[in-house]
């Protein structure tokens, strides 16, 4: 049961060949048995997860449902939930219980959802491996084919990436600032869409950077993942870059085939150092659109080398603003000091870990007098041309093929030792960041060492339902039906 889809689970629910509250149980044996190899969970909630599955099944019993009821999902841990500990995976938060609901999880639990715990993630979401969590590294359910050594699953969603792979949560809420979702989406070997900016609300998801966090699914199919957006979306008042539009049936548009599309295949993605799989997944993707009746076209993001530079500026700027709020005064961590001053620098440095420290500091330092014009300011202007880039591009194609990450996933203790090596992983996601343009990944095939590898999608602004069905179209001819080998019932 657990190794079904979400749409196929829900379906088992509402034709009663199992009860929400079996179903949650099943879940809850299943994370007590594997969250001590794989740290995916920092807080599992087995009340809540069965007050939950009670309402369902009782709505089930009703004849009455919503699209997600009796579904268990896993909640980043940057989600705020009324009365259950919220971290974003810092010391600096690790006592603090929200009041309130975010806004996207309390259209979950509007729709029938089950939560089962918050799940892990870099520090703040600042990281692209999960290994900058106070609560210690999450591992990557897949292993190398015979080396059992843990690899990374991506960050900083990747506690929701792996929780969803190794089949301990039938989706899962993650956020995507740089390419939090895709990245473990692509190193899990299962799907995940960032979706425009003003897509879903950003009330109540603890802040990276403003101008680029975005909150998206992760699930085991494009079906899956659009079934949870439609839930997940939807104006909010409270969010001021909340768009007031309707939200689509994003499943439906998973059936729609991409027969007279025009794909655009961007010249700047490719790279000497690219790896020969990366390269030829990439081109087995051309050619599977191709055969299912798409166009396909060269266009030119000439701007997409700078987007990596300008968004480690404009970023830890953002960080540095965000997280000036966490001094030991209002809420959260609180150290000893003789004054004000002192309380604050002991509470900060006790805190923050490494990388959230280092990003501060950059940000704090891109903004500072004399340094905000040839900086920050340039960075803003750069964004606007990356922006412009997209928009000369779609003028001429539907959606964008590209690679998710440049490569697979690493091992931990791997590429930790070099900040600069590591902010390389995001390479091919921070450009849609940095446009606000929607992103999907899709797992596509297996490298040489049997990890999974994703391609990716990206689309119009508030064209997600294009982007899901050139998405699915991938999946049906990919046909990637491996597993990784840490998962319930292996």
């Amino acid at each position: 049961m657990l190794d079904l889809s979400l749409a196929q689970v829900r379906t088992a629910l509402r034709t009663r060949k199992v009860s929400a509250r079996e179903l949650a149980r099943a879940q809850l044996d299943a994370v007590a048995a594997l969250n001590p190899r794989l740290n995916a969970f920092i807080t599992v909630t087995p009340d809540l997860a069965e007050r939950h599955a009670a309402a369902a099944d009782a709505a089930l019993a009703r004849g009455e449902h919503g699209p997600l009821t009796g579904i268990p999902l896993a909640i980043k841990d940057l989600f705020c939930t009324e009365g259950v500990r919220t971290t974003a995976a810092s010391r600096i938060l690790d006592t603090f219980v929200p009041p309130y609901e975010s806004t996207v999880t309390a259209n979950l639990l509007r729709d029938g959802a089950v939560f089962l715990g918050k799940a892990n993630l870099d520090e703040f979401a600042m990281g692209s491996s999960n290994m900058t969590s106070a609560f210690g590294p999450v591992a990557n359910p897949w292993t190398r084919t015979g080396d059992n050594r843990p690899l990374v699953p991506g960050g900083s969603s990747g506690g929701s990436a792996a929780a969803v792979a190794a089949r301990l949560a039938f989706g899962a809420t993650a956020t995507d600032t740089g390419g939090s979702i895709r990245q473990p989406a692509s190193f899990c070997g299962i799907a995940g869409i960032k979706p425009t900016y003003g897509r879903c609300s950003r009330w109540g998801v603890v802040a990276f950077a403003s101008s680029l966090d975005q909150a998206g699914p992760l699930a085991r199919s494009v079906e899956d993942c659009a079934i949870l957006l439609g839930s997940m979306a939807g104006f909010d008042a409270k969010d001021s870059t909340s768009a007031d539009l309707a939200v689509p049936d994003f499943a439906a548009a998973c059936a729609r085939g991409v027969k007279g599309l025009r794909i655009g295949v961007p010249r700047e993605y490719r790279s000497d150092s690219m790896a020969p799989e990366i390269e030829a997944l990439w081109q087995q993707g051309v050619g599977w659109l191709r055969q299912q009746g798409a166009e396909i076209i060269d266009v030119s993001l000439p701007h997409t080398k700078y987007a990596l530079a300008t968004y480690y500026i404009v970023a830890p700027a953002e960080a540095s603003s965000n997280l000036a709020r966490y001094d030991g005064v209002r809420f959260g961590h609180r150290a000893a000091g003789e004054d004000l001053i002192e309380l604050y620098e002991r509470t900060r440095a006790e805190g923050f870990g490494a990388e959230v420290r280092r990003r501060i500091m950059i940000g704090t330092y891109v903004l500072s007098a004399g340094y905000y014009d040839a900086y920050y300011l340039r960075a803003q202007k750069v964004r606007a041309l990356i922006l412009r880039d997209f928009t000369e591009a779609f003028r001429h194609c539907d959606a964008l093929l590209t690679p998710t990450a440049p490569s697979a996933a690493f091992g931990q203790g791997e590429k930790m030792d070099d900040p600069v090596t590591m902010y390389l992983n995001d390479v091919f996601t921070v450009p849609a960041n940095m446009a606000g343009i929607p992103g999907l990944s899709v797992p596509a095939g297996l490298d040489a060492q049997g990890l999974p590898l994703g391609l990716q999608v990206l689309g119009r602004p508030f064209d997600e339902e294009t982007v899901f069905a050139v998405g699915a179209a991938i999946e049906r001819a990919a046909g990637f039906t491996h597993r990784p080998s840490i998962r319930a019932g292996a």
